[in-house]
């Protein structure tokens, strides 16, 4: 990345949300309260999953990585923002701006791979009970992990490359509340139809691609549980995948529209709030909707407080 050094930009200045004295004071406590619930929740399901043998199973395992991902992106900016919010001085330098632009688009592509493996494990115990355990081994789903890691990887190194290989020699003003790629590119003292053409072809691999593997294998899953005869059997079939569902559908539309949507390199504030949505709300929400509904997991928080046999 040589040319990176061709920049005459030294840093940029995070604009973040509309600045103010009144304001500011509610916005950083509003999203450090957010920050807290994400690292508790997940912080707490990870616990649980852990601990507890009745949750040592593929789909937790997927659930856990998840949660540490969710974890892990969230912290790559909200802290950051807190830090803007409370200071005058909302600069981060080029080098940082680089760094924080991989960290989060490897967490983000691994997790969007994340998500269409989940949709394998669920249709594997679903459509094939029976070899279930057998083809969901420990070291398989180690595997599948390893390879969404991969992705992200990989996925984080293309977006990142062709974003800061152009020169930035003018404004340094950037839009947002962190790097994220159509933000940066529109500082850009180049002409960025390249990065377009990049950008689309690699969220087809990262976004669309995952997200077309989940729909198919949905169909497939929704195609067998229609066969079941017990009307209980199915809606407890359904129940398992709805929440999966919910998560995928929250992450990616948003994800598409940012990054591969027309004029995604235009949005402004509408863009920083699709980016809370999903870089902050899903992170919170995750943990809540693979919870409640769950009576695993609430049998294994009782159980964590002392409270399992007086449940009984």
């Amino acid at each position: 990345m040589q040319e990176l050094n061709q920049s005459t930009v030294t840093e940029f200045i995070l604009l973040g949300f509309a600045p103010g004295p009144r304001t500011d004071p509610l916005l950083f406590t509003f999203f450090l309260v957010f920050y807290l619930l994400i690292l508790m929740s997940n912080s707490l399901l990870i616990t649980l999953i852990y601990q507890d043998l009745r949750l040592h199973t593929p789909m937790y395992f997927f659930i856990g990585v998840l949660s540490m991902l969710d974890m892990c992106y969230t912290t790559t900016t909200v802290p950051q923002m807190l830090v803007h919010i409370l200071s005058k001085e909302r600069a981060i330098s080029f080098a940082r701006c680089v760094a924080q632009m991989y960290i989060f688009l490897l967490f983000g592509v691994t997790e969007s791979w994340l998500f269409s493996i989940m949709s394998v494990d669920r249709y594997m115990a679903i459509c094939h009970p029976l070899r279930y355990k057998v083809i969901m081994s420990h070291w398989m789903c180690l595997l599948m992990v390893g390879i969404c890691a991969a992705y992200g990887v990989v996925g984080g190194l293309s977006y990142t490359f062709f974003a800061m290989r152009l020169p930035y020699c003018g404004p340094k003003e950037i839009d947002h509340y962190f790097c994220e790629v159509p933000a940066v590119l529109k500082l850009a003292c180049a002409d960025t139809s390249l990065n377009d053409l990049v950008d689309f072809i690699t969220g087809f691999n990262v976004i669309v691609v995952p997200l077309s593997l989940v729909v198919i294998v949905y169909a497939n899953i929704f195609a067998t549980i229609t066969k079941i005869r017990s009307a209980q059997g199915r809606i407890r079939a359904f129940s398992t995948c709805a929440s999966h569902i919910t998560v995928v559908t929250m992450f990616a539309i948003p994800c598409i529209i940012m990054y591969m949507g027309p004029g995604s390199g235009s949005l402004s504030n509408s863009g920083k709030r699709l980016a809370l949505f999903y870089n902050v709300a899903t992170a919170f929400l995750n943990p809540v909707i693979y919870s409640l509904r769950n009576k695993d997991v609430k049998k294994a928080f009782l159980k964590l407080m002392g409270q399992d046999r007086a449940s009984e």
